[in-house]
């Protein structure tokens, strides 16, 4: 794979079963419980709807027609502040360790500064131990505990970044 083949945009409405089945895919690779995380998300079908409201914004890595990840920024749910959440970022093999992961998480953290949000949250696995390195190197910093409720009791890593 050519990293210049490769573009970042917005998700339109015929990646949803690409993205869905790429994330799906991800999280069974890493050996993440089916429930308490994004895989059972009922957003995984529709994220297109899922992210065409205000201060929502999904993208996706594409290689020619493939998609080959994405990742959002939200609102943080069930959280009285004005914080957003780095969400459903993952990235098939082939597009690993070849900086996307960076690029994205600059294109969805300039989203979130240019909406107003004052911070940036997540959650994650202690054994997604690459997006934990790459979360930190943008200047993410480990909470003891989870903000708001997002539903994903099975994560239990979360982190928090100052926009």
């Amino acid at each position: 794979m050519r990293k210049d083949t490769i573009v970042i945009r917005e998700i339109e409405q015929q990646d949803n079963p690409k993205i869905a089945k790429a994330i799906r895919s991800v999280l069974i690779e890493f050996g993440v419980p089916k429930v308490g995380t994004a895989y059972e998300d009922k957003a995984l079908d529709c994220m297109t709807e899922t992210y065409s409201v205000p201060r929502r914004k999904y993208y996706v890595v594409v290689d020619g027609g493939e998609i080959l990840g994405g990742a959002g920024i939200s609102p943080l749910d069930n959280y009285d502040g004005n914080v957003s959440e780095l969400q459903k970022m993952y990235f098939m093999p082939a597009a690993r360790g070849i900086g996307l992961g960076t690029e994205m998480m600059k294109k969805c953290l300039d989203f979130a500064k240019e909406k107003g949000f004052d911070q940036c949250y997540l959650e994650t696995l202690p054994y997604m131990k690459d997006a934990r390195k790459l979360y930190r190197k943008v200047g993410f910093k480990s909470l003891d505990g989870p903000m708001g409720n997002t539903g994903h009791y099975s994560c239990t890593e979360w982190m928090i970044k100052d926009l």
